[in-house]
């Protein structure tokens, strides 16, 4: 089997057929126990880490319905088929909230405005994380979006361009999130745990949406959306002190670890060396698997962050969902893709390591069920009117359909990958680059759409104002 980005020589494990991943043709090392591991701990603390990532990122999501009069973003919609009101009517807990007069176009660059940010470290995120590890960057990026984050309020007073620039300086932090993640995981994940280990790590991102989306709702309606940043920024700075204090970059420096799992883990990783150590830059973008991973990402995220950063206003503004009912139903399609996850990583490791399954068929089908299953209830979501049940439902399904994508593309990098990219993770920061300059557009773009009912639930802001869809 040939490798994966030509002119790259093959990893000691890649020879002969694909029908055992990575590990083809060497001994498989006896597995280390998983209860109090250094391994299952380190994903543990990811798990909260993107946990704390996704609440930090999608808090404004819902903060910024309440942040914004009602008034403003009505006028501005002059051309959107609206739903009947259906919500039960609730008593107002909380008006001292500020109020600010931004339509939808400003709205559109401050939700944005983060994604602009995030592009910018991506490359830089995986040479960082060679220099100073992966530990270091990842801490303190995630401390750096915290900080900001608990300065929010204060940039949305002094105007919106504070405002956008604080955002973009929390997307710069949390850039080097994902690199990083997996350049310490290239150290740390045998071959036939990763899509156990890194789905656990990465379903923090959807648990945290899950969380944020329905108590930054319960804090704007009962007290003041101000507190929606200071809470989840205080959150932020106490994770770091944990990952500062109980997290090495490689089992070799951890403290605590057993010399079973420090032998295991590196044993099993050993057949995955490469003797090559210069980057091969133009190998990599001459490579269709990695171009593959990039389409991939490409054509998920343009939809996951579309509905992340707009679907509590689609919530409001359309299906007329109140405060308290937008923040939960906005949630539960990103519930449903958690269980997912945590449910497809375990499955993707038991079929290639119990039932034989090759590596490359098992991300196939993970990949395909969780692109073509979204794109198919989504679409499906255009079609059914103001039926708010089927609508809650299918966005629910569409979601949750793409978890699975969490063991096909999403962690394939690791596969195709020599080490030479891995501990590094600069693979990885090249396809989120590429993917990133791209998809940015969606969250700018469809943040300046009018949302309608019918045929697509968001369309690009092409309408003359006044003409009736």
């Amino acid at each position: 089997m040939r490798s994966p980005v030509r002119g790259l020589p093959l990893n000691d494990g890649d020879e002969g057929t694909d029908s055992t991943p990575l590990l083809q043709g060497s001994p498989r090392a006896e597995a280390a126990v998983v209860c109090c591991s250094a391994r299952y701990n380190l994903a543990l603390l990811a798990f909260f880490g993107f946990f704390v990532v996704y609440a930090l990122r999608v808090n404004l999501s819902v903060a910024l319905v309440d942040m914004v009069n009602s008034n403003t973003t009505l006028a501005e919609n002059s051309t959107s088929s609206e739903c009947p009101e259906h919500s039960v009517p609730i008593k107002v807990h909380n008006q001292t909230g500020k109020k600010y007069q931004w339509d939808a176009e400003t709205q559109g660059w401050i939700l944005g405005s983060f994604f602009y940010g995030y592009i910018i470290t991506q490359i830089p995120g995986g040479y960082i994380a060679s220099k100073v590890g992966g530990k270091l960057l990842l801490g303190f990026g995630i401390l750096g979006t915290a900080v900001f984050t608990v300065f929010t309020p204060l940039a949305a007073d002094l105007g919106v361009g504070f405002l956008i620039a604080v955002r973009t300086l929390e997307g710069l932090g949390e850039g080097v999130t994902f690199p990083a993640m997996h350049a310490m995981w290239s150290s740390w994940a045998p071959p036939l745990e990763r899509s156990k280990l890194l789905s656990i790590s990465y379903a923090g991102a959807q648990l945290g949406t899950v969380i944020a989306l329905p108590l930054s709702g319960i804090i704007c309606f009962y007290m003041d959306w101000v507190y929606v940043f200071y809470l989840f920024g205080i959150v932020g700075i106490f994770w770091f002190i944990l990952w500062i204090w109980l997290v090495s970059d490689t089992p070799e420096t951890h403290r605590a670890i057993s010399p079973a799992e420090k032998e295991y883990i590196l044993s099993s990783l050993r057949n995955q060396l490469s003797s090559q150590k210069s980057v091969p830059w133009i190998p990599m973008l001459k490579s269709l698997p990695l171009w593959a991973i990039v389409v991939a990402h490409f054509s998920y995220n343009w939809t996951f962050y579309t509905l992340l950063t707009l679907l509590p206003t689609y919530m409001k503004e359309i299906l007329r969902f109140n405060v308290q009912e937008n923040g939960f139903l906005s949630a539960l399609p990103y519930f449903g893709s958690w269980l997912c996850m945590i449910l497809s990583g375990q499955a993707a490791d038991n079929l290639r390591a119990k039932w034989n399954f090759s590596t490359i068929c098992v991300r196939r089908v993970f990949s395909l069920v969780g692109m073509i299953g979204p794109a198919v209830f989504l679409v499906a979501a255009g079609y059914i009117g103001c039926d708010y049940s089927l609508a809650v439902v299918f966005l629910t399904i569409s979601t949750t359909l793409g978890g699975f994508g969490s063991s096909g593309f999403s962690i394939n990098h690791l596969d195709i990958a020599p080490s030479t990219l891995l501990e590094n993770g600069k693979l990885f920061s090249v396809s989120l680059l590429l993917l990133m300059y791209l998809v940015q557009f969606s969250s700018h773009y469809s943040a300046k759409v009018k949302y309608k009912t019918g045929l697509s639930v968001i369309t690009m802001d092409t309408e003359t104002e006044g003409t009736n869809k």
